[in-house]
């Protein structure tokens, strides 16, 4: 049975459950999904739903294995639901999702409202950096989506965010400067300007460079490899992507591409297999996962 076959009008519709514990069923659903069994993991789900309509979880879960499905419309009911059903960090939580809910059909617009309420649940409770993390998501996104005007406005935002930390460390300074570089340096990239990328990702390097991020490094390549991919040199960008961490699915879709263009159609085709096969609900899966399903298909 196809997983969106398992769909009703309203969340919470199962059929046929056998406990009265909602908490069972998610305990379920969730190892059910780390075995991949996702449509089992689903039913799981609304079971839960039937018994407890207004679980976070459930719903929230259910929304995940109907996006990895691919049904973007029947992923959100369950979202809103979470959305409206929640407060405090849960709903922040479910106004994040919702956003990389529409991040899987590359729309930024549709994804901004969520975004931004998310963003703005952090800075009414002060927590800035988590304001700024929200804002940059929601960033990352709308570039993915081909609106690179939106990346620059909410990369600005998070990172204008993230310094208005109380006390704010060195480091996390550090950390804000370099992510705003990265940022500036990927919309440049896309805007077909490499000069000012390659300034930006030297700007990135330096800051790297002083030693107060280590565990930044790692998106370096991933940067230089976006910077020569966007700029035509698929070879330079080979080598730097496969310098990148392999558990991304946002690297293995690049360098997919990468092969492709490269002309090199098995490599691509594995690397395709990769990427479909992350089943995490981030912005790099709502990336990669529907254009690897594209592919594969075809």
């Amino acid at each position: 049975m196809a997983l969106w076959a398992l769909a009703a009008s309203s969340p919470g519709s199962a059929q046929g459950i056998g406990s009265d514990d909602p908490g069972d069923f998610i305990v379920q659903a969730q190892e059910l999904a780390r075995q991949g069994n996702r449509e089992a993991a689903l039913k799981m789900y609304r079971n839960a739903l039937q018994i407890t309509p207004d679980s976070f979880q459930a719903n929230l879960g259910a929304g995940v294995e109907f996006d990895l499905a691919g049904d973007y419309t029947t992923a959100r009911k369950y979202f809103a639901h979470a959305i409206a059903t929640s407060s405090g960090a849960d709903r922040v939580h479910a106004l994040r999702n919702m956003a990389i809910s529409y991040g899987f059909e590359r729309d930024c617009r549709g994804a901004e409202p969520y975004g931004k309420q998310a963003y703005e649940a952090g800075l009414a409770a002060k927590d800035f950096y988590n304001a700024g993390e929200a804002a940059a998501e929601l960033a990352g996104l709308c570039l993915e989506s081909g609106d690179s005007d939106a990346a620059l406005r909410w990369y600005k935002t998070g990172y204008e965010a993230g310094l208005r930390e109380p006390d704010i460390k060195p480091d996390r300074k550090d950390l804000w400067e370099f992510r705003w570089q990265h940022a500036q340096a990927r919309i440049a990239a896309r805007r077909g300007d490499k000069a000012e990328a390659q300034a930006h990702a030297k700007s990135a390097e330096a800051i790297l460079a002083k030693g107060t991020n280590p565990r930044q490094e790692q998106f370096l390549p991933y940067l230089l490899g976006y910077i020569a991919f966007y700029a035509g040199d698929y070879e330079t960008a080979l080598e730097q992507l496969l310098k990148a961490d392999q558990n991304d699915a946002f690297i293995a879709a690049l360098t997919a591409q990468t092969y492709e263009k490269l002309g090199r159609s098995p490599q691509a085709m594995d690397s395709y297999r990769r990427a479909y096969a992350f089943t995490e609900h981030n912005p790099p899966v709502a990336y990669a996962r529907p254009l690897a399903r594209q592919k594969l298909r075809q």
